[in-house]
C-alpha cells in the first residue's frame, strides 16, 4: 500500500505493540501529529508539558512496563531538550525509541529554524542514532530501531526524520510478526560448570545483582540459587527490586549509601557472584579494596563491562536469565552456619533505632504500609533517593524506577506519570523539594491526562545531598544549597489542578495519602522534615566500609 512516512512510523508502532507514546509538537513533527491524531492504529499520544518530560515518562513506561517507551520531539530545542532523559535511559538500559523531526533535506546545513545535527548530538546518549534522508528506509530503520533498543543489553535509540521525508510516499508492507525475535546470546557453558564449581566450594558466598537482574527477568532464579546454595543477596540501587525485602537472604543495597550490613557483607564475602552490574563507583568504593578477600563471577551480557572496574576471576557473557537458570539447576544444596550467624551480627551491628518523631524513615515506610506490592515507587536524586532505596520494602520487579547511573534530578514525575499509564495502577514518587522544583511542570500533564501519581515531597528546605556532602568533606562550608524558596507546593499543585496537602506528622500523612487515592488524578503531599536528616552512615567516596561516617 502506498503510504507517507508518517503513516509509515504509525504502522511500525502498531506493528511492534505500541499502544502509547510521549510527546511535544512543533513544526518539524506536524506531519506525524496530523497521522497521530487520525488515531487510526489506536496508538494514545500523552501530551507532556515538556520534552524532557516527555523522554522520562517514555522511560518510567519502559521500566514499569517491561516495554519499549517511545516518545516524539520536533527539531532543535525539541530534540536537545530530550538529550538528558535519553542519557538516563541509556545508563540504566532502557529500552526507549525517540522520534524526532528534522528541517527538510534541502535546509540540512543551512543553518535553517531549529536546525540541529540531533543524530550527531545524541551518540553518546543512545545505543544508535539513525538519521532518515529516504522515505524507502523508514519501515527497515524503525524494525532495526526497535531491534537494537530490545536485544542484548537494552537502551535508548534515536530516528531523525526530516519534515519533507515525513511526507513523502512511497509502498509499503507490512509484516505478520509482533515481536522483535532474535537470538539469544547463550554462556559458555564450560565457564557456567566453572561457577557451579566456585559456588559449591564458597563458605561465605554473596549474589551481587543489579539491574541485569531485573531486566532479564532473572529474578526468580536469584531467589532458587540464594537458598540451594546458602548465599546471601546484596543489590546495587538499580538492582533491589530483584528480590523481595522479605526474604530471608535478602541484605538490601550496598555501597556509599546503602545498608552497610550488606557492604560488611561484600567485604568479609569469600566469593561474589556478580550477575548484571557494572560496578559503579556509588556501589564499590575503593576498587581496590572492593571485596577484597573474595573471588569475582561476573556474569553480564555486556562484555565491555569486564574488566572495567573489577578484575573478575571469572567473566561470563550471555543471557543473565539463561546463565543464572543453568547454575541454579546445577549448584548442589548448601548451607552455612557460621556464615549465617556473621550476616545476623551485622545486621544487630548497623540496626537503625527507631523514632517516634516524623522522620524520612518514618515517612517512607509509612507510605509502604499503605501501598501494594505492585505499587510503582519512583524516586528523583537526592538523599530521599538513597532514603527509600534503604527502607521502602520492595516486593516486585520493575516497581522501583530511579536514575541510578546519570542521577538526574527532575526524572521522577515524568517516571511515575510512565509508569502509571503502563500499568494502569497510581504511582508514587518520592522526591525533594530541589528535585520537585526541576519538573514540576509535569503535574499538569497527570492533571490533563488524570493519571494517578501521588507525590510525596520530602522537604528540607535545600539541596539535602550537597549540603550534606559539604559539612561532611567542605568544613562545614555551605553554598548555593540553602534553597531559601517561600514555594508552597500543596497551593502550587492546587494551582495547576491537583488534590494537595501540607503535612507535620505521621497521622496528617496517613490521612492525606488515603485520600489522594480517592479519585484518578494526581496529589501532592508536601512533608516538612529537618534539615538536619541526613542519608547516614555513609562510606565516603572511594572510601570502604572501615571509614564509615555516622
Amino acid at each position: 500500500m502506498l503510504l507517507t512516512g508518517s503513516e509509515i512510523v504509525i504502522e511500525i508502532l502498531a506493528e511492534k505493540g505500541v499502544d502509547t507514546v510521549f510527546g511535544y509538537p512543533g513544526g518539524n513533527v506536524l506531519s506525524l501529529y496530523d497521522k497521530l491524531a487520525e488515531n487510526k492504529k489506536g496508538i494514545k499520544h500523552i501530551l507532556t508539558a515538556h520534552e524532557q518530560g516527555a523522554s522520562h515518562a517514555a522511560d518510567g513506561y519502559a521500566r514499569a512496563g517491561n516495554r519499549v517507551g517511545v516518545l516524539v520531539a520536533t527539531s532543535g530545542p525539541g530534540a536537545t531538550n530530550i538529550i538528558t532523559g535519553l542519557a538516563t535511559a541509556f545508563a540504566d538500559s532502557v529500552p526507549i525509541i525517540a522520534i524526532t523531526g528534522s528541517v527538510p533535506i534541502k535546509s540540512v546545513g543551512t543553518d535553517s529554524f531549529q536546525e540541529i545535527d540531533t543524530a550527531s548530538l545524541t551518540l553518546a546518549a543512545t545505543k544508535h542514532s539513525f538519521f532518515v534522508k529516504d522515505v524507502k528506509k523508514i519501515a527497515e530503520t524503525m524494525r532495526q530501531a526497535f531491534h537494537i533498543a530490545t536485544s542484548g543489553r537494552p537502551g535508548p535509540v534515536l530516528v531523525d526524520i526530516p519534515s519533507d521525508i515525513q511526507k513523502e510516499k512511497c509502498q509499503f508492507e507490512p509484516i505478520a510478526e509482533k515481536a522483535d525475535a532474535y537470538d539469544e546470546q547463550i554462556a559458555d557453558i564450560k565457564s557456567l560448570d566453572e561457577a557451579v564449581k566456585m559456588i559449591n566450594s564458597s563458605q561465605r558466598p554473596i549474589i551481587y545483582c543489579g539491574g541485569g537482574v531485573v531486566n532479564s527477568g532473572a529474578s526468580e532464579f536469584i531467589k532458587i540459587i540464594a537458598e540451594k546454595s546458602g548465599a546471601y543477596a546484596a543489590f546495587t540501587m538499580m538492582g533491589i527490586s530483584a528480590m523481595s525485602n522479605t526474604h530471608p537472604k535478602y541484605l538490601g543495597m550496598a555501597g556509599l549509601y546503602g545498608r552497610m550490613e550488606a557492604s560488611k557483607a561484600i567485604s568479609k564475602a569469600d566469593l561474589i557472584i556478580a550477575a548484571g552490574v557494572r560496578f559503579s563507583d556509588r556501589g564499590t568504593g575503593n576498587r581496590e579494596r572492593f571485596a577484597e578477600n573474595a573471588k569475582v563471577i561476573h556474569i553480564d551480557i555486556d562484555s565491555a563491562e569486564f574488566g572495567k572496574v573489577i578484575n573478575a576471576d571469572l567473566e561470563i557473557t550471555g543471557s543473565l536469565k539463561k546463565a543464572l537458570e543453568y547454575i541454579a539447576s546445577n549448584i548442589k544444596e548448601n548451607n552455612h552456619p557460621q556464615w549465617d550467624k556473621e550476616i545476623e551480627n551485622f545486621k544487630k551491628e548497623f540496626e537503625v533505632k527507631e523514632t517516634e518523631s516524623f522522620t524520612p524513615k518514618r515517612i517512607i515506610e509509612t507510605i509502604n504500609s499503605l501501598t501494594k506490592e505492585y505499587t510503582p515507587i519512583a524516586t528523583d536524586v537526592g538523599q530521599h533517593q538513597m532514603w527509600v532505596s534503604k527502607y521502602y520494602n520492595f516486593k516486585k520487579p520493575r516497581t522501583h524506577l530511579t536514575s541510578g547511573g546519570f542521577g538526574t534530578m527532575g526524572y521522577g514525575m515524568g517516571a511515575a506519570i510512565g509508569a502509571a499509564a503502563a500499568t494502569k495502577n497510581r504511582s508514587v514518587l518520592f522526591t525533594g523539594d530541589g528535585s520537585f522544583c526541576m519538573n514540576f511542570n509535569e503535574i499538569t500533564t497527570a492533571v490533563r491526562n488524570n493519571i494517578p501519581v501521588t507525590v510525596i515531597v520530602l522537604n528540607n528546605g535545600g539541596l539535602g545531598m550537597i549540603r550534606q556532602l559539604q559539612d561532611c568533606f567542605c568544613d562545614g562550608r555551605r553554598f548555593s544549597t540553602e534553597l531559601e524558596r517561600k514555594t508552597d507546593f500543596a497551593l502550587l499543585a492546587k494551582a495547576m489542578g491537583a488534590k494537595c496537602y501540607s503535612v507535620k506528622n505521621t497521622d496528617e500523612l496517613i490521612k492525606a495519602y488515603k485520600d489522594s487515592e480517592n479519585g484518578t488524578g494526581p496529589a501532592v503531599i508536601d512533608c516538612y522534615i529537618s534539615e538536619k536528616e541526613n542519608a547516614l552512615p555513609m562510606i565516603p567516596p572511594n572510601g570502604t566500609i572501615d571509614d564509615l561516617m555516622r
